[in-house]
């Protein structure tokens, strides 16, 4: 099948031969002939596999009739409306539908938030027949009244489960409540869940249900492998990764903006060309590192899940989770960024002992299990395989800690030697050593006991037979029991008596 038997127009078909596509993907040639025929849709395929086009390009078939070259505002009325959780995903679809329109005279606009508002509103007020934007900035336009959605024929909700997992709920139904009645929706994500579908069963009527594969199924051209490593040595297992891998490009995911700048910084400090982007950077950073890493000049981008559903490189070799997400959907999310448009892919994770749970999660969604494979020099933990649950989490220390620090904080009284975690007996000698000489006695002369500073030092032993009679400081030699005496003079109170 073609895309001229899908029922597309010829500005559209010329459109897609410009961009080098043949073939429509399952979800387009399921969902093209649904969305052109009118019909409400929820479509749900693997990331990756052409979701964008399978409503971009009957979106501007509907409205093509629309289309003019008038230089007046009211010829050109906003006539489709996408919403996305991201700037990156907003502006993802905004490029589809700037290639795909390119040979009609239909306008588009990209708004979404972090950058100044006044050359959009500019660019609203000219008018707009299709408006991509983040629900956050379209209030701000709509309380700022630089645009008109009473004209709005087509709603299409992108990554809609991303939007209920940043609360973006309450402002869709707010945006609904402003648009047409009779209009044509369209709800498309990677992932369904039960509430995705009871938001379906709010906005649209008698919708088409397209699923390509089975609910939360991962693409078949991605190769999964686990690294388990403990998760101090994550940073220098990434490193070797990489550097094995010279000629590359990576994405990697890690959970938090801290550790995401300062992995970037660690791999630059290795030679390893890095920068960082997550939701402090600015927009135009944020817009500037990912153009340095899509033209190639950047080789590794570290990212927190604000980039999952926006980088889209059709050969982007490797994701590597760093940290695994802790919603298991976030993975799929993130290995989609690989293996898209029909080319293979690797997805690597980095899986600590405390992060055993979460791959279990992981595994359970996708179901099958991901292959492990153990880096020769990069050993995870010995309980590595005895993991798995939320209790052992506390069982390591922060990432960096090795185990003699770990020792050197236990109680002299309660520490023994760890043969196991160590494996080595002389380690264990030494630790046995230790003890011995931090058993010695730590009561002063004076009866002052230092592993008990806080406590009063009646009663103290200090090494006299038992018959002999404790020690009683007096308040001259206890600095514990020697009489208060007012110290307002810095603090503007009574000074000396």
């Amino acid at each position: 099948m073609s895309f001229a038997d899908l029922g597309l127009i010829p500005e559209l078909l010329q459109a897609v031969t410009d961009a080098g596509y043949n073939e429509p993907t399952p979800i387009q040639r399921q969902a093209i002939p649904i969305v052109i025929a009118g019909h409400d849709v929820m479509g749900g395929a693997q990331t990756g596999t052409g979701k964008t086009a399978g409503f971009t390009l009957p979106l501007l078939h509907r409205i093509a009739r629309h289309a003019n070259t008038s230089t007046s505002p009211a010829r050109h009325q906003t006539r489709a409306l996408i919403l996305a959780p991201t700037r990156e995903l907003a502006m993802q679809v905004y490029e589809s539908v700037k290639t795909y329109s390119k040979h009609l005279p239909l306008r588009s606009v990209c708004v979404y938030g972090g950058v100044d508002i006044r050359p959009q509103q500019a660019e609203l007020r000219r008018g707009i027949e299709v408006v991509i934007a983040t629900p956050g900035r379209l209030l701000d336009h709509i309380e700022q009244k630089s645009i008109n959605l009473s004209q709005v024929e087509v709603l299409v909700l992108d990554e809609a489960d991303r939007m209920l997992d940043m609360g973006f709920i309450p402002d869709i139904k707010r945006i609904l409540s402003l648009l047409p009645a009779q209009r044509q929706s369209l709800l498309f994500s990677a992932t369904f869940s039960d509430e995705i579908k009871k938001l379906a069963d709010q906005m649209l009527k008698n919708p088409q249900l397209i699923e390509v594969a089975r609910r939360n199924m991962v693409s078949e051209t991605i190769t999964h492998v686990v690294h388990p490593v403990s998760s101090g040595m994550k940073r220098n297992l990434l490193a070797h990764l990489l550097r094995h891998k010279p000629d590359t490009q990576a994405l990697v995911f890690v959970d938090t903006k801290l550790v995401c700048g300062r992995l970037a910084h660690y791999l630059e400090r290795a030679g390893i060309s890095a920068d960082a982007i997550h939701g402090d950077k600015g927009q135009q950073q944020r817009t500037e590192t990912l153009e340095a890493f899509k033209s190639g000049k950047l080789r590794v981008l570290v990212a927190t899940d604000v980039a999952a559903r926006g980088i889209d490189i059709d050969e982007l070799p490797f994701v590597i989770n760093f940290e695994l997400p802790h919603t298991a959907e976030d993975y799929v999310h993130r290995i989609g960024r690989t293996g898209r448009a029909g080319h293979h892919g690797y997805a690597i994770s980095l899986v600590s002992s405390e992060e055993k749970h979460w791959l279990a999660e992981i595994e359970k969604l996708i179901k099958f299990q991901i292959p492990q494979e153990i880096v020769p020099g990069f050993d995870p933990d010995p309980d590595f395989h005895e993991a798995g649950s939320r209790g052992q989490r506390g069982r390591r220390s922060a990432a960096g800690t090795r185990p003699d620090d770990e020792a050197a904080r236990t109680p002299a009284s309660s520490r023994t030697p760890d043969k196991r975690r160590d494996g080595d007996r002389e380690r264990g000698r030494d630790d046995t050593r230790q003890q011995a000489r931090r058993g010695r006695s730590t009561v002063a002369a004076d009866g002052f006991d230092f592993s008990k500073p806080y406590e009063p030092a009646s009663g103290v032993n200090t090494g006299v037979s038992d018959a002999a009679p404790a020690l009683t400081p007096s308040p001259q030699t206890d600095p514990l029991r020697r009489p208060k005496r007012p110290i307002a003079v810095l603090l503007g109170g009574l000074g000396k008596k």
